[in-house]
């Protein structure tokens, strides 16, 4: 699925802006602001004793040198062969192979220093990570950077068994979810916090997800080891679905009660049609005869959908899709999906000024802190138990309406009325949500995730 984030000032947005205009006098004036969405609760606690696990399980992340291996594995390539693909592509298997080598050098540091405390160690390879792996272990390490990092919480669905994410290769990976990187060498400094409790413990919410309806196909694929195309996206999704029927006899299955999905959303979900943009080849679907053979089109189909908040009235609307994150995802996709530009913020504000009369500044600092004020409001705290949802470039027009672009729930409802439509929890696990699914997105206090917070 191919999904793209800009930021578009819509008649809401301008709205917005200029209802911000008050506090922009008030930057102006030297007057502290306070931010649109604050934290309800205290975002972690202080453990009463020291934490040593018996048993870890280490999830390792797949490495770019090791997908381009095993993405040619079948062909037979020789490591030369490998070399002068790669060199054809734009791309350096010196440096690739650099960053394998430093990613691998940090999990055997990562495994040795547990085992030196006497700790039972597994170390698994993503691909391998499953529910027996969670069962086994009291405490999991994410060893690779955010994406590995949601992957691992994506499947304890316990609050009671903590997940600590140990970015692999710092120089090159965020890592926002993980300890601070200085702990990627000294990590044995981080086992002996944990040990004498020198640390706190971050209760990050999560999304959980029912499905009920027609047409459902609850077995998910997995996007992360896929890289899959849209083709690929589509073709798993169909043997998936036929799976399914030869497995029930039947041709959908439907769901009278909401069932709940066995994963958990630490970021945000995404849903929206598999084919907002496509490119398809000229000569086998359109006839122009100003065209060649095989160029491509991109084509845009708009998602469909009937989405109601807090069990609020059902609206019907069309989008580019709907984003619903948690505390911990506002501050990535849903962020960029929302955050204001300083030329668009700057265009506004003259515009407020010309139409008030104010004397507002339109100074460089101004703007900057007019937008830097108003971009950080999107972000909320990890433990919030509130949802935030964000319809991306809505339709409005008789028919279609978006009485609010984005906002607060506890409960959002969606019923599908697309063709080819997913359901994609933190950007790695895709679930078909087609004509006839409804899926309640919700939080519970049973499905927080425990982690670490340690200083830097």
């Amino acid at each position: 699925m191919v999904v793209r984030s800009r930021v578009r000032m819509t008649g809401r947005s301008v709205v917005n802006l200029l209802c911000f205009g008050n506090r922009a006098v008030s930057l102006l004036y030297g007057n502290s602001l306070r931010s649109l969405h604050t934290s309800i609760c205290n975002s972690s606690s202080q453990p009463r004793a020291g934490f040593k696990p018996e048993k870890v399980a280490v999830v390792t992340k797949t490495t770019r040198y090791e997908f381009e291996q095993q993405r040619y594995r079948y062909a037979g390539l020789s490591e030369e062969d490998l070399k002068q693909l790669l060199a054809m592509k734009g791309s350096s298997y010196s440096g690739l192979l650099e960053r394998h080598n430093i990613h691998t050098n940090n999990v055997e540091h990562i495994v040795k220093s547990l085992r030196k405390e006497g700790i039972e160690v597994r170390v698994v390879k993503r691909g391998e990570y499953d529910e027996e792996v969670v069962r086994w272990a009291d405490a999991i390490i994410s060893a690779g950077g955010d994406g590995t990092m949601l992957l691992v919480a994506s499947k304890v669905l316990s609050k009671d068994k903590p997940v600590v994410g140990v970015n692999t290769d710092p120089e090159r990976s965020e890592g926002h979810l993980c300890l601070p990187v200085r702990y990627t060498r000294a990590f044995p400094e981080a086992l002996e916090k944990l040990c004498r409790g020198e640390f706190r413990w971050l209760w990050r919410q999560r999304i959980r997800l029912h499905l009920e309806g027609t047409g459902i196909n609850p077995t998910p694929v997995d996007l992360h080891e896929q890289q899959l195309s849209l083709e690929q996206h589509n073709q798993a999704h169909r043997i998936t679905t036929m799976d399914t029927q030869r497995r029930t006899g039947t041709l959908n299955e439907s769901f009278s009660k909401p069932s709940l999905l066995p994963i958990r959303s630490l970021n945000e979900i995404f849903i929206g049609e598999s084919l907002s943009s496509r490119g398809i080849s000229v000569h086998h679907r359109v006839k122009l005869k100003s065209f060649k053979p095989h160029v491509n089109l991109l084509l845009h189909r708009a998602s469909y959908y009937e989405i109601s908040v807090d069990d609020g009235p059902w609206e019907k609307q069309k989008s580019s899709g709907l984003s619903i994150c948690t505390g911990t995802g506002s501050k990535a996709w849903s962020y960029n999906i929302n955050k204001l530009a300083e030329q668009a913020v700057e265009e506004v504000l003259r515009i407020g000024k010309s139409q008030t009369g104010l004397n507002i500044p339109l100074s460089r600092d101004f703007i900057e802190k007019v937008t830097d004020e108003y971009n950080e409001s999107l972000v909320f705290s990890p433990d919030d138990r509130r949802l935030f949802y964000s319809v991306r470039e809505p339709i409005v027009n008789r028919v279609f309406s978006s009485s609010r672009q984005r906002g607060f729930a506890s409960k959002v409802c969606v019923r599908s009325r697309c063709w080819d439509a997913c359901m994609v929890v933190d950007g790695g696990t895709s679930f078909e949500f087609n004509d006839g699914a409804i899926a309640t997105v919700s939080m519970s206090e049973e499905d927080q995730l425990r982690t670490v917070l340690l200083e830097n």
